[in-house]
């Protein structure tokens, strides 16, 4: 049922199935849990539900789907960190008579465990605007960081040879906790996505190894197919983001230049009207919508829809151009359209639409930034060159939906938003879209 729940989530028309028989497969295999012989008596078990529920329900119910990646974040914390506390316990109650295997595995579960913890904590503050997503660099830091790893994973070698030496497991639980904070801290917004499905990957391997600590078969499959498939998500988001990992786990991406924060001032953009962009969405006969993060925190996706719906009934051919690494997370443009019902059969990927952008009318980027930066594909000094990107740039009319003039997370400015064939609608992306829908109704009245 997890393997059927991993190919059924893959597609967005059998995605609700793949949750469904995920949970039924999680279900069945916590009662299997619990009708074994081996549990003595059942006071925390029962209460341990009713904890979880509490915390979980409201996260569900009262979390909006923009934060869905803070949620993840959070999950792969809570996670971890269970993993690691089993691996604790384990520790304490059978040394010295777990053999050398059992100890690597428990060693590798509760250095990943704990450093996963703390990491996917880091994740939640940037991602929740509670931690600065800015890189947070200082000389030599990359010395420091695994000069702890490696003092961490020493001390869990030794502990296999020598598991009597009990005073140093709390060390390597401290070395583990604070290797996360460090491991995420220098790391930018700009690589959110990568270092979420990174966070998964290690949540799931954390959970593979205490299988192989309690002898639970579950636990191992589980763990292995939940870290190779994040593992294989953080490759083909790397590749999306044309990055390997040792840049993104290294290389503070995302710190923004002053130099360039200073000239977007001195450049001018052709800005247009709400009334203005309106004309130009009902002359049009193809448009092609380009979400972003921007329209995530306006929450704007309803609104959205409803354009689109608008310019559909006028006629006009409406596609949505999905790029694999926009928003803060894998799939999270896609979970938004999906909330406010955009037909699947609108959404295209990259590599399907970037045919099309020659031939349409206007390209609507809202909310979107470095994943349509022309820089991307020419400038070799930018920080971005290599990424795919979307072909927005190669439409008859590009309309930009944005705040401000402010970089993206990766800290440089879009070339786009300077070219003859670009026009700027600043303001909120929810208002502008509503804009735009009173506007078109009005002008479909009028005619």
């Amino acid at each position: 049922m997890f393997i059927l729940a991993l190919k059924w989530l893959t597609a967005p028309a059998t995605a609700r199935r793949g949750v469904l028989v995920g949970e039924i497969g999680m279900l069945l295999a916590v009662v299997g849990t619990l009708v074994k012989a081996d549990i003595v008596e059942y006071q925390w078990i029962v209460a341990a539900p009713f904890l979880g529920s509490a915390i979980g329900i409201p996260m569900a119910v009262f979390m909006p789907m923009t934060a869905m990646p803070q949620r993840i974040a959070l999950s792969h914390a809570f996670g971890a960190l269970a993993a690691a506390l089993v691996g604790t316990s384990e520790f304490y109650l059978h040394t010295p008579h777990l053999g050398k295997f059992t100890l690597s595995a428990l060693g590798l579960e509760v250095l990943l465990g704990f450093l996963t913890f703390t990491g996917s904590l880091m994740a939640f503050g940037k991602l929740q605007s509670l931690l600065p997503d800015r890189p947070l660099t200082y000389k030599g830091q990359n010395f420091v960081n695994l000069g702890v790893l490696a003092v961490a994973v020493g001390i869990a070698v030794y502990l296999v040879v020598n598991p009597g030496a009990t005073w140093l497991f709390p060390i390597l639980a401290v070395l583990a906790v604070t290797f996360g904070v460090m491991l995420i801290v220098p790391i930018g917004g700009a690589d959110m996505p990568t270092v979420i499905s990174l966070l998964n990957s290690y949540a799931g391997l954390s959970g593979a190894a205490m299988g192989f600590v309690l002898n639970n078969k579950v636990l191992i499959i589980a763990g292995a197919l939940d870290g190779s498939s994040g593992l294989l998500l953080s490759v083909i988001m790397c590749r999306a983001m044309n990055r390997s990992f040792t840049n993104v786990l290294f290389g503070a991406f995302g710190q923004v230049q002053e130099k360039a924060a200073g000239e977007v001032e001195e450049r001018s953009v052709r800005q247009s009207t709400t009334e203005e962009a309106a004309e130009l969405l009902d002359a049009a006969r193809s448009v092609i919508i380009v979400p972003g993060y921007g329209m995530a925190v306006a929450q704007a996706q309803h609104k959205v829809r409803e354009l689109g719906d608008v310019l559909a009934r006028a006629g006009v051919d409406v596609k949505y151009a999905i790029h694999p690494v926009a928003g803060r997370m894998p799939g999270h443009m896609n979970v938004l359209l999906a909330e406010a019902n955009v037909p699947y059969d609108q959404l295209f990927d990259m590599d399907e639409i970037n045919p099309e952008f020659p031939t349409c009318d206007v390209a609507l980027v809202i909310g979107a930034n470095d994943v349509t930066n022309p820089a991307a594909r020419h400038d070799q000094s930018s920080p971005i060159y290599g990424m795919p990107i979307l072909d927005v740039d190669k439409a008859q009319t590009v309309m930009v939906v944005k705040r401000s003039m402010r970089p993206g997370f990766a800290g440089v400015e879009n070339e786009l938003y300077y070219e003859d064939k670009t026009l700027m609608v600043f303001g909120d992306a929810k208002q502008v879209a509503t804009d735009l829908v009173e506007e078109l109704a009005q002008l479909s009245a009028v005619a």
